[in-house]
């Protein structure tokens, strides 16, 4: 991982591929190159929903998250290459915990919306799920350890939430469905 990036035009993948960090070249459209791109676009809605008003232990958490799909990537990226830990997993079953415990039980399906920052947190874990099933269907083709799989299907439910709580944070609740409502 001690590549850093000097020149970002080098017209290397005007063919249609892309190199891995570990100087290996596959098709941009590989099942690998999909997982790497879904888990940066779920980086850049996290940006997104980062640029909202939330309490500062929450955006402390997120950034976590940010640099955590960093190494997620990381190791996408570089084939055999181990980089995620499995405490970064475990400190995403603690977030889930603490926030979780905050909110009231849940007894209706919620729709996603509410504050904009709510609304945010429900598309990042719309492209969590996204981005956790390339995954595993790159993990039907090829080697790919539990930790990844792990630590985007918590995130996900994290996400989910931190939805309630943005919602709550923002003086609001949950946006509830109504079965039959528009019968």
């Amino acid at each position: 991982m001690g590549l850093r990036l000097t020149a970002i035009a080098t017209r290397t993948g005007d063919d249609g591929s892309t190199g891995l960090g570990d100087g290996s070249r596959t098709s941009k459209n590989s099942l690998r190159i999909a997982a790497i791109g879904d888990v940066d676009e779920l980086n850049s809605t996290l940006g997104l929903l980062l640029t909202e008003p939330m309490p500062a232990e929450l955006r402390e958490a997120l950034l976590g998250v940010q640099h955590d799909l960093f190494d997620l990537g990381g190791e996408l990226a570089i084939p055999g290459y181990d980089n995620l830990a499995d405490s970064q997993v475990a400190r995403l079953d603690s977030l889930l915990e603490h926030y979780n415990a905050q909110l009231p039980r849940l007894a209706e399906f919620i729709l996603p919306g509410g504050s904009r920052a709510a609304a945010l947190a429900h598309v990042t874990r719309t492209v969590c799920r996204r981005a956790e099933r390339a995954l595993v269907a790159l993990g039907d083709q090829q080697a790919v350890r539990p930790a990844l799989r792990q630590y985007l299907n918590r995130l996900s439910d994290l996400m989910f939430v931190l939805a309630r709580v943005l919602n709550r944070h923002a003086g609001g609740a949950d946006v509830l469905w109504q079965q039959g409502r528009n019968k």
